[in-house]
């Protein structure tokens, strides 16, 4: 009954392509800061390839612009699945109707469209885009993401359409690392080290330590007819027989997205960009993709023997790879401990909300915000006559889970060349880049978010607005060039001949266009009055004004 029932759910979609299917990246993959949400389908290396519907449903919604997506249309289905298309170059007529509806209807060129289920209902293998390569995407691809529709949860698109992928290739294991934890050693050093590692069959290497270990692997998973590399969908680490970890990346909260900085060795990959992921969990990683013994995973070399690992890697497939080594296990040598923390370190509690200060800052890093206790090493970088010090809490990057609050002290007001008032509204901290991190002014500090604390934050000013000019008044389009070199552009609005009208974001530009085809106004050769409005994130104002001919 049960096996008859799954055959059933792992049927219920089609593929999106009208091809044989091959992978440019799978699910779970490790990424800075984020899981790889979805299944990356290969397009030939061009735009344009029809994209069709994997099941019944109803777009929901269709976005430009957000999470790096690019182009993108959701569908929900009545199976409580949602199904994601990404970096299209286009929208099917039916779909492009409904967005340009929407947006004249709310008035609002920003493309984030909701759709209602009567408004485009779509069946099984019907046709919803052309492929391309929007967004944050390098190459021409699909990337198709499916999602429990009740949690968001993301979902391993794979056990969806197994048998429409063929794989024979097992994952391949390139090396382990050994984690010593406090007061744990592994092979006469108390700090992360790595190895090379063989297949179980091979020579089994002896190693030696004593005291609590953890222990991650750098590994990649691959398929035939593909260059790529691709994440492990499941591991396991045996030690004498007992296993005391297993993971199988299949079902990701998105608000856990981040926690792959911790569950990954993320000070490794910012030197060498490789992953090494974790055999165990830190206190605060709550992934439930992972499971282990009592010990969190971490083994404790407490008796003079041999102890036999086993690292087992499998992908969705079950083509497995087996990997064993021998750690011989000593009684703890004293001094093994790690070394004591840099000298102005403070230490961030993984179980607790952390607050820390020094003259002029505040840092409040929430509690869950990081998975284990953290050292940070603030410095401050004084600037005189500036209208604050800039701060800096790691020197290389820290990422949190999520937003901290960092709340900095104006120590000059700024010298404003366009109002004559200071206007503490037009305040913010910003990066050493200059971005915008957001912050309100209260009682002489101005508070923020920050999510990397390595940044270097201050506090900036901005009372100018955008700054508009126009590329192309003729034709079928309206193009103009929109640009904000301080705040950023936060909106923009426009009519012509006083009714609104929609502007699209050009992708990966500084340019916003109005396509008149695909707008209420008829051609008709005549001239007609183009206002177009923008806003930066300080609520600074530029309206720019001019007659055309359509």
């Amino acid at each position: 009954m049960l096996t008859s029932l799954l055959a059933i759910i792992l049927s219920i979609f089609s593929p999106p392509v009208d091809y044989d299917i091959s992978l440019a990246g799978n699910f779970g993959e490790p990424r800075p800061h984020h899981f790889h949400g979805g299944l990356d389908i290969r397009t030939d290396g061009v735009e344009g390839k029809h994209i069709y519907a994997i099941g019944d449903g109803y777009v929901s919604r269709i976005t430009v612009g957000l999470y790096g997506f690019g182009n993108a249309v959701y569908i929900t289905h009545p199976t409580g699945h949602t199904s994601v298309y990404c970096h299209l170059k286009s929208f099917s007529p039916r779909i492009k109707a409904a967005l340009r509806k929407y947006q004249y209807l709310h008035e609002t060129s920003v493309a984030d469209a909701r759709l209602s289920p009567l408004d485009v209902p779509v069946s099984q293998g019907q046709f919803i885009a052309l492929s391309g390569n929007t967004g944050h995407s390098t190459a021409p691809h699909l990337h198709l993401e499916i999602h429990d529709t009740k949690t968001w949860n993301m979902l391993d698109p794979y056990q969806f359409f197994d048998e429409y992928i063929e794989d024979t290739v097992p994952p391949q294991a390139h090396g382990f690392m050994a984690i010593p934890q406090r007061g744990g050693s592994f092979h006469g050093s108390s700090y992360p080290s790595s190895f090379s590692i063989q297949p179980s069959q091979s020579t089994d290497r002896q190693y030696d330590a004593s005291g609590p270990v953890g222990f991650a692997v750098w590994a990649d998973d691959y398929m035939q007819e593909s260059y790529n590399h691709f994440g492990i969908h499941e591991t396991l680490l045996y030690v004498d027989g007992n296993m005391v970890f297993h993971s199988v990346v299949d079902d990701i909260p998105v608000s856990l997205n981040r926690m792959v900085n911790y569950w990954g060795c993320y000070e490794h990959w910012l030197r060498h960009k490789t992953w090494y992921m974790k055999s165990y969990k830190e206190p605060g990683n709550t992934l439930r993709c992972l499971q282990t013994d009592d010990n969190r995973g971490i083994v404790n070399f407490c008796e003079e023997r041999e102890y036999h690992l086993e690292f087992v890697l499998r992908d969705f497939k079950a083509n497995e790879t087996r990997y064993a080594f021998t750690v011989v296990g000593k009684a703890p040598t004293p001094g093994n401990a790690l070394a004591m923390g840099r000298v102005g370190e403070f230490l961030l509690r993984w179980n607790h909300t952390n607050s820390f200060s020094l003259p002029g800052v505040q840092l409040i890093v929430p509690y869950g915000y990081i998975a284990a206790d953290t050292p940070i090493l603030p410095v401050v970088n004084k600037q005189s006559g500036s209208l604050s010090n800039i701060y800096q809490f790691a020197p290389s990057s820290l990422p949190l889970i999520a937003d901290a609050w960092l709340s900095i002290y104006l120590q000059k007001q700024p010298a404003d060349s366009v109002v004559n008032t200071f206007d503490q509204s037009k305040l913010y901290i910003a990066n050493e880049s200059g971005r915008f991190m957001g912050g309100d002014y209260h009682d002489g500090w101005v508070t923020g978010r920050v999510r990397e604390l390595a940044g270097r934050y201050q506090i900036a000013y901005d009372d100018q607005p955008p700054i508009v000019k126009p590329i192309s008044l003729t034709g079928r389009r309206l193009l103009l060039n929109v640009v904000d070199s301080r705040s950023g552009i936060a909106s923009w609005t426009a009519t012509v001949d006083g009714r609104f009208i929609v502007f699209d974001a050009v992708e990966k530009s500084n340019s916003y266009v109005c396509e008149l085809g695909e707008s209420w106004l008829p051609r008709k050769g005549i001239s007609h009055h183009l206002c177009f409005e923008a806003t930066d994130h300080r609520n600074n104002t530029v309206r720019f004004e001019t007659d055309f001919t359509y």
